[in-house]
C-alpha cells in the first residue's frame, strides 16, 4: 500500500480549555494540506471540544483506553466513549504507560483491539529503554513488542510508533542511521505493510532530517505539539505537506 504520512501530537497530561486556541492557531497556520494526516491527542477532558474545533482538517484521538466495553470501572475510559466524544484515533502502549503503570504488550494488544472494535485507529507504541539499548537488545525488544502488541488480524491502517524510551522528553535522539535501522527491523516484524512513526524529542530543529530517513512515515510528537507554532513547523517540515 502507499503509506500516507501521519504526524500526531500527544498532549499528555497538559492542557486546559484556554489551550484549545492552539488548535485554532494551528489550523490558521497550516491552511488545507494535502498528503499528510494530522492528529492531536488532547487529554480526555478536552477531547469533545477539540474534535469540534479541529474538524475537518485535523483529527483527534485519545491517549489511552480500557480493554473491553463499558462497565463498572471507576475512572476508566472505554474506546467507545472516545469515539462518542469525536475521536477517530487512540494511542495505546505509550512508554509512560508501559513504564509507569506496568502495562504489558499483551494488555496493549487488548487495548488496540478495543480501539479497533470501537472504530478507532490505534497508534501502538513500542521502544527500548537505555539499559536495553546499551545491552544491544533494541531490535529484539522492538520486534518482540510489535509481535506481542498487535492483535490478530490487525489491518494495515494500524499505526506503529517507535519511541526510544530514553529519548522521550530528554532532548536526545538516536542517530539517523539508528532510526533507519530500527524502522527497517520494525517493518520486518509487521504482518502487513503499516505506517511506522518515529517518536522521541521530535522538534522543529530536527523534524526535516528525521522525515527524510528511509522508512519513517511521520512522527508522534510530545511537548512540541502543545504550541501551534512549533507543531506547525514540524508538520511543514515534511516533504509531503504541500498546501492546496
Amino acid at each position: 500500500m502507499s503509506r500516507r504520512p501521519l504526524i500526531a501530537g500527544n498532549w499528555k497530561m497538559f492542557g486546559r480549555r484556554r489551550d484549545l486556541a492552539e488548535i485554532s492557531a494551528l489550523k490558521a497556520s497550516l491552511g488545507v494540506l494535502q498528503g499528510v494526516d494530522i492528529v492531536i491527542c488532547p487529554p480526555s477532558t478536552l477531547l469533545a471540544a477539540a474534535a469540534t474545533i479541529a474538524a475537518p482538517e485535523i483529527l483527534v484521538g485519545g491517549q489511552d483506553c480500557r480493554v473491553g466495553i463499558d462497565g463498572a470501572f471507576t475512572g476508566d475510559i472505554s474506546a467507545s466513549m472516545l469515539a462518542d466524544a469525536g475521536a477517530s484515533w487512540c494511542i495505546v502502549g505509550h512508554s509512560e504507560r508501559r513504564q509507569g503503570y506496568g502495562e504489558t504488550s499483551v494488555l496493549v494488544a487488548g487495548k488496540a483491539k478495543a480501539a479497533m472494535d470501537a472504530g478507532l485507529i490505534p497508534i501502538i507504541c513500542v521502544g527500548e529503554t537505555l539499559e536495553e539499548r546499551k545491552a544491544g537488545q533494541t531490535v529484539e525488544v522492538v520486534s518482540r513488542q510489535i509481535r506481542e502488541s498487535l492483535p490478530p488480524g490487525a489491518p494495515a491502517t494500524t499505526v506503529i510508533a517507535y519511541e526510544p524510551v530514553w529519548a522521550i522528553g530528554t532532548g536526545l535522539t538516536p542517530t539517523l542511521a539508528e532510526i533507519a535501522e530500527i524502522h527497517a527491523a520494525a517493518r520486518q516484524a509487521l504482518p502487513v505493510d503499516m505506517r511506522v512513526l518515529y517518536g522521541g524529542s521530535v522538534k522543529p530543529g530536527n523534524a526535516a532530517e528525521i522525515f527524510h530517513v528511509e522508512g519513517v512515515d511521520g512522527a508522534l510528537v510530545g511537548g512540541a505539539s502543545l504550541k501551534a507554532a512549533d507543531f506547525a513547523a514540524i508538520i511543514l517540515a515534511h516533504p509531503a505537506s504541500a498546501r492546496r
